[in-house]
């Protein structure tokens, strides 16, 4: 698996205790949208059990300038060093790797759940998508918890708007915690919440990101509900 050296460009606050790094593209790097890299901390100034590698899905899209990998911050010792990483800093990406990636056929619909952090790789499969203009029937059904927990909402509101092939459905669990207003959907994703968008569920393929209690929670729905397992696609993000 290749190695390349890369640099911290720009980091952003995206939603509440979320960050998105932008990082350097190394000359060379090629990878498929929803695939994964391997970051690592050149000289980090402490350490802990976890050590100073993550994995992380690329959220931007191959034909973009650079990398940019998203997280939720947590009291580890790597986020704290790349929470305070000076610019420039030098980083190691190791990758691509992956393959929860789009089917090519767009004779099947993509479904996307995706729970929280876990809209990573599907927000580079969508800009992708729209930037080559592709045929399939997207939908994705966003899950969180508020608004303010929702990474990257207003990018993907603005994907649907622009591109008729995307279909968002985002969708709020514990809006009672929230200061903002809220006229979507309202829950978990379920069962009833596909059947409210489209009739015959067995006829997509599905893609699973997020915490792994949900993603098991969500194949489980899928394949009681009819779905062949041989159409559910999976990616865990453990720790995150």
């Amino acid at each position: 698996m290749p190695s390349y050296q890369t640099a911290l460009k720009a980091r952003e606050k995206i939603a509440e205790r979320t960050v998105a790094f932008r990082l350097e593209k190394p000359a060379g790097f090629q990878f498929i949208p929803g695939q994964f890299i391997d970051l690592t901390i050149l000289n980090s100034p402490e350490t802990d059990s976890q050590g100073i590698v993550r994995t992380f899905s690329l959220a931007s899209a191959p034909y973009e300038e650079d990398l940019l990998v998203t997280t939720r911050m947590r009291n580890s010792a790597f986020k704290r060093v790349l929470a305070t990483l000076p610019l420039g800093s030098e980083l190691k990406v190791k990758g691509p790797m992956g393959s929860f990636t789009l089917h090519k056929s767009p004779a099947k619909a993509a479904v996307f759940l995706a729970g929280g952090i876990g809209i990573t790789p599907f927000l580079s499969m969508l800009r992708q998508a729209a930037k080559e203009r592709l045929p399939h029937l997207l939908y994705l059904f966003y899950s969180n918890r508020r608004p303010e927990d929702a990474a990257f909402l207003k990018d993907l509101e603005g994907l649907a708007k622009s591109n008729s092939k995307f279909i968002f459905i985002p969708t709020m669990n514990e809006m009672e915690k929230s200061k903002l207003g809220w006229e979507g959907e309202r829950g978990t994703i379920n069962r009833e919440i596909l059947i409210k968008h489209f009739c015959d569920l067995s006829g997509p393929i599905y893609y699973i990101a997020g915490p792994p209690e949900m993603v098991a929670a969500m194949r489980q729905m899928l394949v009681k509900a009819g779905v062949n397992e041989d159409d559910v696609r999976t990616e865990e993000f453990a720790g995150y």
